[in-house]
C-alpha cells in the first residue's frame, strides 16, 4: 500500500474501496459488509415474530443486533486500512488522514439527518448513519495504537459502555425522535448527544467496541490462513460463552426469578418477551442483573460479546472462504462496495411504509434490485454514487493538509 499523503489510498469504510482495483483490498470484507446489509434488510422488512405464537422468526435470530454490529467492526477495519493498515501513519500523514475522516463522518451524518425528515413519527427502521458517523470521530484518537492496545481499548468499552448506560441512562435528557435531524442539532442537541453516545439504539459507548475490535484487525495480517482460522474459533468462542454465562445468571443463579420481581407491573411474558427480543429503548435500571441478558440491541456486557464473537466468525468466514470461492461472493461483494448509497435507498423505500402488506415480497425485490444495481454500477462505474461524493471530498480535505503540512508546498505536479 502506498504511504503518499496525496495519492489516492483513501478507504470507504461504508462502502470499501474501488471495487475496480485489487491492491490493498480484501474481497471478503466487502462480502461481509454486503451480508451485514442483507441482515438489516431482513429486519427492517420481515416481522420479528410470528403472530400465531409470539415466537422470533428465523430473519430475527438471524440478524436481530448482529448485522449492526458487523458493519460497525468492519468500518473499524476500514479505518485501518485507509490510515496504514499494519503500519500504523504517524505524523503529518496521520493529521492528514484524520481531517479526511472528519470530512467523511461529517458527510454521512449529514446524510443520515436528512433521510431523518422522511421516517414517520413511528419508524420503521431506525437510522444508523447519524450514530456511524460519530463513531469515526471517536475512533480519532485511537488511529495510532498497535493491535494489541486497541484490543485492549474495546474490551474496556465491553465491560464500561453498560454500565455507564446503567448508570446514566435515567440521569440524561430524552430525546424525542429515534431518527434525529439537522433540526434537533439546533433545538436540543444535548440530547441528541446523549441518544447518540448512551441512550439511543446504537449508543457509542458500547458499539466503539465493535469499532475499536475492528480497527485492531485491520492491523494484522487479515490474509493469514493462521489468523483467519484463529480468529473464526476466537469468534464462535466468544458468542457461545457470552450465550452460556446468560443462560446461567439467568436460570441457575436464579437471575430470572430477580428481574420478574425488580418491577411490580412486568409479567412472566414481559420479561420473556424482554430475554428474546429486547427492550424497546435502553434497559431498566431496578437491578445490576438487567445486565446478564444477551437479548439484541439491549448493550449489555453479554449481548455485546456475543454481536461481537458472531461478526467476528463472520469476517472470519468470508475471509476464509474468499480463499478459494471469492467469485462466488460477487453479489454480496458488489452490495459490499456501495452500502451507504444502498442503504441510505432502502431507508427513504422503508419509509413510504408500503412494505407492511407484503413484507416478503419487498424484501426479496429490495435485494434482488440490491444486487443487480451493485452489479451493474459496479462494472459501469466502480465505485457507487454516495460513497464517490464522499470519498472524493475525505481524500481531496486529505491532499490539502498534507500539502498545506509538507514543507515542499503544494504538489503542483497534477
Amino acid at each position: 500500500m502506498d504511504d503518499h499523503p496525496t495519492r489516492d489510498r483513501a478507504a470507504e469504510a461504508t462502502g470499501g474501496f474501488d471495487p475496480r482495483r485489487s491492491a490493498g483490498r480484501l474481497v471478503a470484507v466487502d462480502a461481509a459488509r454486503g451480508l451485514a446489509l442483507v441482515g438489516l434488510t431482513a429486519v427492517h422488512f420481515l416481522p420479528d415474530s410470528y403472530p400465531e405464537n409470539n415466537r422470533p422468526t428465523l430473519s430475527w435470530l438471524l440478524f436481530a443486533g448482529d448485522s449492526a454490529a458487523l458493519f460497525a467492526l468492519l468500518a473499524g477495519v476500514g479505518l485501518a486500512f485507509s490510515t496504514g493498515g499494519r503500519r500504523p501513519r504517524k505524523g503529518r500523514d496521520l493529521t492528514a488522514d484524520r481531517a479526511g475522516i472528519v470530512v467523511r463522518a461529517l458527510l454521512i451524518m449529514a446524510v443520515g439527518l436528512t433521510i431523518g425528515y422522511l421516517m414517520p413519527e413511528v419508524p420503521p427502521a431506525v437510522n444508523i448513519l447519524v450514530h456511524y458517523g460519530l463513531f469515526f470521530l471517536l475512533a480519532l484518537p485511537f488511529l495510532a495504537l498497535r493491535a494489541r492496545t486497541l484490543l485492549l481499548c474495546a474490551g474496556a468499552f465491553l465491560l464500561a459502555g453498560p454500565l455507564l448506560i446503567h448508570w446514566l441512562g435515567d440521569m440524561v435528557p430524552e430525546h424525542t425522535s429515534a431518527n434525529p435531524t439537522f433540526a434537533h442539532v439546533v433545538t436540543e442537541p444535548i440530547a441528541l448527544f446523549w441518544q447518540l453516545t448512551l441512550t439511543g439504539t446504537y449508543p457509542a459507548v458500547t458499539y466503539m467496541a465493535y469499532v475499536l475490535a475492528g480497527l485492531a484487525l485491520g492491523r494484522l495480517n487479515l490474509k493469514s490462513l493462521r489468523l483467519q482460522t484463529r480468529l473464526l474459533a476466537a469468534g464462535l468462542g466468544l458468542a457461545a460463552l457470552a450465550k452460556l454465562v446468560s443462560w446461567v445468571l439467568l436460570y441457575g443463579l436464579d437471575g430470572y426469578n430477580v428481574l420478574l420481581y425488580s418491577i411490580v407491573t412486568l409479567t412472566r411474558a414481559d420479561l420473556d418477551d424482554i430475554i428474546v427480543f429486547g427492550a424497546y429503548g435502553p434497559l431498566p435500571t431496578t437491578t445490576l442483573w438487567w445486565q446478564v441478558l444477551s437479548a439484541p440491541h439491549t448493550n449489555t456486557t453479554l449481548s455485546v460479546a456475543w454481536s461481537l464473537g458472531v461478526s467476528l466468525a463472520v469476517l472470519a468466514a468470508f475471509l476464509l472462504a474468499a480463499r478459494e470461492f471469492g467469485k462466488w461472493l460477487l453479489p454480496l461483494t458488489a452490495m459490499g462496495a456501495m452500502t451507504l448509497t444502498l442503504y441510505s435507498g432502502q431507508l427513504v423505500l422503508l419509509s413510504t411504509e408500503v412494505h407492511y402488506g407484503s413484507p416478503l415480497l419487498w424484501f426479496v425485490a429490495c435485494l434482488v434490485v440490491s444486487a443487480l444495481v451493485a452489479l451493474a454500477w459496479r462494472h459501469a462505474f466502480g465505485r457507487g454514487p454516495l460513497e464517490r461524493v464522499v470519498s472524493m471530498a475525505a481524500h481531496a480535505t486529505t491532499r490539502a493538509v498534507a500539502d498545506r503540512g509538507s514543507p515542499r508546498g503544494p504538489d503542483t505536479s497534477r
